[in-house]
């Protein structure tokens, strides 16, 4: 220090009645801890100042002592800078003797106490984490009511997925300003939580007092979509934030340091999966019972790899002894499941028929926008060492996109383990700033992917595609057409382009075009709601943000239509909004795809249907189209495999092969009529097609005696397989091998 500066220092302090001590800097905690003083006094020399402030709050005595510095100058900045790293007050170097005598006797008398040792954070009004902890115990020293013995109530824990990256930009005070955030939202939507904490890592803790599990559950989900769906201003930047919520019943744990331990172990699992759902505790989360039964896991793989060899005796056999029992009871039970069938068979090809009649008045997208184009972000989804093939031809063709407002690829990925095609990426992305990288660590599905790139975007809108996707040029453009005119999400025409790669290639290729041209348009014409199908989707960002995707369902597509229909939001399907993609070339993948897709339609159905049909946010014509997309999907496959146990009854019944008149008129003709439902969707599929694929006219011709004889067959054993995987709890996501499409498949026209 400056000589002069500090005799003089002295000298002004000791004229004023002050014993002074001297101390070298880098001494000073030791100082502090040896010999306590009244108060620290000192100069600010750049740097210098702040080391002194960090050692006196260093030593435990140290934190609440007044703390003083003289500055060489006025300066606001300066002064401003010391008080944000500890100091009390800040007095210029040329200040009256009596003004610093003072400053200096106001401390000493109304001493500063740190925040954790204040019952309330002034600033944020919480609880610090010691008083919280206090509050806790208090809560278990409470009698049990009724035949509980031990204490009633939840603590929940709130962390922020995003803090990591936000401390990293904003600096360590974003910990409490979020915290303080996340309160302000959970005492205006006046839930049950009547004492809210934070600690240093920024986490919001929640104490619900008298409450059970689920009522905790339901107000927490209800306050992570409040908090999803705000923007906040946090160390004056603009940010959303999605909030984790790890809960844990008090009757649960053995005192406070316990349900601290447990709710941050829930509160892990929730930030990894970001889909705003508050997770329980429960023991697995804990790293000592994180072991694997590999008995049971054997035993579960067995069973599923049998499982379709389980549906015959259950869907045929089962079926035909109740027909034996019930006719020697004289209940004649097969007779009627006959009319039930042919009934069945009708109804499904009816319904095919309907909707490819519905879809070529398919609502036209409107010409021009309401508003102006707004920034726009596009998410791709990738699982690097699964997509390196296809990932830089995919970013290339986002990248050349052109579009009349602010426009960004957010490429949010998983892997395993660093890959070389990573360097390539960062490379495009230094060449090109509207590409942004995002790994998302930890993440093992699409739908964490979606969750941590939606918090990053900056556009009103968002489109979310798969790894293999090109989208055509005008696409976002046409997409806010919808938006724009009153539209939540428009889904737009996936069209296969390696059709050219192998005969199951040319199968997909058809089947899509009957789903996106004919089967989702014809639908929302006839229901009035459209579908979300996972890639080439666009949503309203703010939409998106408190919708997540839950990576707990296998789609997690449709499960997210569900939810967010269910809050009232209009879905809509637009064919001429292409984006072009690559399919399964062998059975294999393609099998374990369908799979995949049976299972989660399936998962979404027992979820989604029963609340659908009694919830007044629908409409009766949407729960008519809901019990067919649901209901009447998941009972088909059973329903046409009964055709054999009815066949075995009647040649039971008729005493055998020879005696049972095979020429029923009424079986013959729905037989005929459900087969020729194939044959017109696949000719409305032709009609509806995108031009490359309306010239290759023998594809569809393959893909109705296909779809007739074998294809239709095989997703109905899909279907039925799914239902016995997830009574076994065989959830494990296959993924799809993609690879690049062949130079002579890749003829793509806008």
């Amino acid at each position: 220090m400056p000589g002069p500066r500090l005799d003089r220092l002295t000298h002004t302090l000791r004229a004023t009645g002050h014993d002074v001590r001297q101390v070298t800097p880098g001494l000073v905690s030791t100082q502090v801890r040896q010999a306590t003083p009244d108060a620290v006094v000192a100069l600010n020399d750049g740097r210098g100042g702040r080391e002194v402030i960090r050692e006196v709050r260093a030593a435990p005595a140290g934190r609440a002592l007044p703390l003083v510095m003289v500055t060489s100058g006025p300066g606001s900045a300066e002064v401003a800078d010391l008080l944000r790293h500890g100091a009390d007050d800040c007095v210029p170097d040329a200040s009256d003797p009596v003004e610093l005598a003072a400053r200096i006797e106001a401390k000493l008398h109304r001493v500063p106490v740190p925040v954790e040792q204040l019952l309330l954070d002034p600033r944020t009004g919480l609880y610090s984490h010691r008083h919280f902890l206090d509050e806790l115990e208090r809560e278990f020293q409470r009698p049990g009511t009724g035949r509980r013995a031990g204490p009633s109530g939840v603590m929940a824990m709130v962390a922020v997925a995003e803090m990591g990256a936000l401390e990293h930009r904003l600096g360590p005070r974003v910990r409490r300003e979020v915290a303080e955030r996340l309160a302000g939202v959970a005492e205006r939507l006046g839930s049950t939580c009547d004492r809210f904490g934070w600690d240093d890592a920024g986490h919001l803790l929640m104490l619900l007092p008298g409450v059970d599990e689920e009522t905790a559950r339901r107000g927490l989900e209800k306050f992570a979509h409040a908090v999803a769906s705000t923007r906040f201003v946090v160390a004056d930047e603009n940010v959303r934030l999605t909030p984790a919520t790890g809960l844990v019943p008090l009757a649960d744990c053995t005192g406070p340091a316990q349900a601290v331990e447990k709710a941050l172990a829930a509160v892990a699992q929730s930030t990894s999966h970001r889909d705003l759902r508050p997770v329980a505790y429960a023991p697995w989360m804990r790293a000592s019972h994180r072991r694997r039964n590999p008995f049971g896991a054997a035993l579960r793989a067995r069973l599923t790899a049998l499982s379709s060899l389980v549906v015959l005796p259950l869907g045929v056999g089962l079926p035909f002894v109740v027909y034996q029992q019930a006719y020697g009871w004289d209940w004649d039970v097969g007779s009627v499941m006959y009319w039930v069938v042919v009934a069945g068979l009708l109804i499904s090809a009816a319904l095919i028929v309907i909707e490819c009649l519905f879809s070529l008045d398919a609502p036209r997208r409107p010409e021009r926008p309401a508003q102006p184009y707004p920034p726009a972000s596009a998410i791709i989804a990738a699982y690097l060492p699964n997509e390196a093939a296809t990932i830089v031809d995919t970013v290339e063709s986002f990248l050349r996109l052109d579009y009349p407002n602010d426009f960004e690829v957010v490429l949010a990925y998983n892997t395993p383990h660093p890959l070389p095609i990573e360097d390539t990426l960062r490379e495009m992305a230094a060449r090109d700033p509207r590409l942004v990288l995002m790994p998302v660590a930890g993440s093992t599905s699409k739908a964490q992917n979606v969750n941590a790139a939606v918090t990053r975007v900056r556009g009103e809108i968002v489109g979310i595609f798969d790894a293999d996707h090109h989208p055509a040029p005008g696409a976002f453009q046409h997409a806010w057409h919808w938006l724009s005119h009153g539209y939540d999400v428009v889904q737009g025409h996936c069209v296969v382009r390696n059709g050219d790669s192998s005969w199951v290639a040319k199968l997909v290729a058809v089947e899509f075009e009957a789903i996106y041209a004919v089967s989702h348009p014809g639908r929302t014409r006839l229901y009035g709601f459209g579908v979300f199908g996972g890639s080439n989707g666009f949503w309203r960002t703010d939409l998106l943000a408190r919708t997540r995707m839950h990576g707990s369902m296998l789609t997690e597509d449709i499960d997210s239509t569900m939810r967010a229909l269910g809050e009232g939001a209009r879905f809509t399907v637009d064919r001429t909004l292409i984006s072009r993609e690559l399919s399964p070339t062998m059975l294999k993948p393609l099998w374990n795809q369908r799979s995949r897709w049976a299972q989660g339609w399936l998962q979404v159905s027992l979820k989604h249907l029963w609340r659908s049909l009694r919830s007044p946010q629908f409409t009766p014509r949407q729960k008519a189209g809901l019990l067919v997309l649901l209901g009447w999907r998941e009972v088909q496959p059973w329903l046409t495999l009964q055709m054999w146990p009815i066949l075995m009854y009647s040649v039971w019944k008729a005493g055998g092969p020879d005696k049972l008149d095979w020429t029923v008129p009424v079986c013959l003709l729905a037989m005929v009529f459900t087969l020729s439902a194939g044959i017109v969707q696949a000719a409305f599929a032709w009609r509806l097609a995108v031009p490359e694929l309306r010239r290759r006219r023998g594809w569809f011709w393959s893909y109705a005696l296909l779809s007739t004889f074998f294809y239709t067959h095989f997703k109905n054993m899909l279907a039925r397989q799914a239902c016995m995987k997830e009574a076994l709890g065989d959830r494990r996501w296959r993924v799809t091998p993609r690879a690049a499409a062949p130079a002579a498949a890749a003829g793509e026209r806008p």
